[in-house]
């Protein structure tokens, strides 16, 4: 509400305490980030757990997680590296993403088994708890985020 001013002297016009922008951008990088650090320490505790077994097996589930986790982190640079695209560019960025994660786990996954003759359970253990801790990460932070949702 803006308040009428006495006659000769300005309107006064109320200032703004707090700049609140959306940039959904930002905000997907920013969760990307933090789901990705979920994922490591998913990976590092898989890792640790077959630490019991042997150091073959806790390199074999770190490498697995650790493939994952380049893998997503390349997606998540070449999805959101572009800004704000037409639908198009946006989504052929998405499905480069997508590809150049497989891609890296699966040549990964090969010098892991055909070079360094690491076991191949551990290496997939690594990866599906990589997996699963970034899925959950980023359910739970888009949960956390519609909650907070103003409108």
């Amino acid at each position: 509400m803006l308040a009428t001013a006495a006659p000769g002297r300005p309107a006064r016009i109320p200032q703004l305490t707090s700049l609140r922008v959306h940039d959904p951008i930002a905000a997907g990088r920013s969760a990307a980030a933090r789901a990705v650090a979920v994922e490591i320490a998913a990976s590092g505790l898989v890792a640790l757990g077959f630490l019991a077994l042997d150091w073959r097996h806790a390199l074999a589930a770190a490498i697995g997680g650790a493939a994952m986790v380049a893998g997503n982190a390349l997606s998540i640079a070449l999805a959101f590296g572009g800004g704000i695209q037409r639908a198009p560019a946006a989504f052929g960025r998405l499905l480069l993403g997508v590809m150049g994660k497989w891609m890296v786990v699966l040549a990964t996954f090969a010098l892991a088994l055909a070079a360094w003759k690491l076991p191949p359970l551990p290496l997939l253990v690594g990866l599906a708890a990589s997996m699963l801790g970034y899925l959950l990460a980023m359910n739970l932070i888009g949960a956390r985020a519609g909650r907070h949702k103003q409108g």
